[in-house]
């Protein structure tokens, strides 16, 4: 399955779209449970940040046509997490200067194919980014090989294929429906000849009426004639369109599984090849496990901080609430994302980032009041990650 991200100008309506502030009539909304939300900013809010800093960094109003703030539409698999995108926003953080601050999973979006009446889901995700200079204060200026590179940092970090190049994906795209024409012109042509084949043979003789007129001669009707002639072509659209349609939708299942499968073939070899070298080189190991962990790290750091946006009183609470804060917390994105417990785990065996989290859970919380362990209970095994 391929992927792709594309920056454009937010639009006004963003948040009201993103995270689902009112009801849409495209949306399934039994599937809206499914969609997941995360953000550090308002829209409205951050955008007075990067004019102040503009402002404080190059002494300079920013400029009218400026667009400080950029949405994208991700394409993503059924199991992508806001882990996974919390890791391209690191990353297009790293390499491009690119701070998401704000994402929207959806799931509830898609269409009812006509042909095998099943559903297609619009599987995407909407990042919302900074696009100010850090350095300048201006925006952020990109050359076309940026805009490459983020093609490959979405594969990269969701596990999937890279989109094809803009004008080679354009000139195939046309190429394809060009191709589709002519076969619908060939099906056309051949339902064409069959029907004249057909008006030629003693079949269609017998939907003739003939009547005598008062002379003796042999007529014909031509209302009833007619009225023969068009309940039979209807039965024989009808019949012949029934069967194209469902041959055109077993190939198209086909043609479906057929991709899945050779997707699965390609992700089965990748898992493969990663876990030899796993096994089998333990310097690998290690930077792999560090690598996971960072990115667990982060994710957990987001989710508190979104956590906090939500219910600004943790400040308040005691030594023992916010540790039953915190293993919510945890739980809770242990099961969105598909992270071990062990992972946690981990973490927290670290008294520095012990400290971290707590002191960002609570605003304020000093190394006297750091709890001496985090109860993380532990669920039925499941298939480790790490160990």
């Amino acid at each position: 399955m391929k992927t792709s991200i594309n920056f454009k100008a937010v639009k006004s309506d963003s948040e009201i779209h993103n995270f689902r502030k009112k009801t849409f009539d495209y949306i399934r909304k039994d599937l809206t449970r499914k969609n997941e939300y995360w953000q550090e900013d308002k829209i409205a809010d951050r955008v007075l940040k990067i004019e102040a800093y503009c402002k404080e960094k190059s002494g300079r109003k920013l400029q009218s046509n400026a667009m400080p703030v950029r949405e994208a539409v991700v394409v993503i698999k059924e199991d992508t997490t806001m882990k996974d995108l919390h890791d391209l926003s690191k990353k297009l953080e790293q390499e491009l200067g690119i701070r998401i601050f704000q994402i929207a999973i959806h799931k509830d979006e898609g269409h009812w194919d006509k042909e095998s009446k099943e559903w297609k889901p619009n599987l995407h995700a909407h990042l919302v980014a900074d696009w100010q200079d850090l350095k300048t204060g201006k925006t952020l200026k990109h050359q076309s090989f940026h805009y490459s590179k983020m093609q490959d940092l979405a594969a990269e970090c969701l596990g999937m294929e890279r989109g094809t190049a803009g004008s080679i994906g354009r000139l195939e795209a046309v190429e394809f429906k060009i191709k589709k024409k002519e076969e619908e012109l060939d099906a056309l042509e051949q339902k064409v000849k069959e029907i004249k084949s057909e008006l030629g043979s003693s079949k269609f003789k017998d939907l003739i009426i003939k009547e005598p007129d008062f002379l003796g001669f042999q007529r014909i009707k031509t209302d009833k004639t007619i009225e023969n002639y068009e309940k039979t072509f209807k039965l024989y659209n009808n019949s012949l369109l029934q069967n194209k349609n469902e041959l055109e939708a077993r190939a198209k299942q086909i043609t479906e599984l057929k991709s899945q499968s050779k997707e699965l073939k390609k992700e089965i070899s990748k898992l493969k090849s990663k876990n030899s070298t796993l096994l089998t080189d333990p310097n690998v190991f290690a930077l792999e496990k560090k690598k996971y962990l960072d990115s667990v790290l982060n994710v957990l750091k987001k989710s508190i901080s979104f956590e906090r946006q939500k219910n600004p009183h943790y400040d308040k609470m005691e030594k023992k609430e916010l540790i039953h804060a915190m293993e919510n917390i945890c739980k809770d994105v242990s099961n969105k994302n598909v992270i071990p417990i062990s992972a946690f785990e981990q973490l927290f065996k670290s008294a520095e980032i012990v400290t971290s989290l707590f002191a960002f859970l609570s605003a304020g919380m000093s190394h006297d009041h750091e709890p001496e362990e985090i109860p993380i209970q532990k669920k039925k095994k499941k298939k480790r990650i790490i160990t």
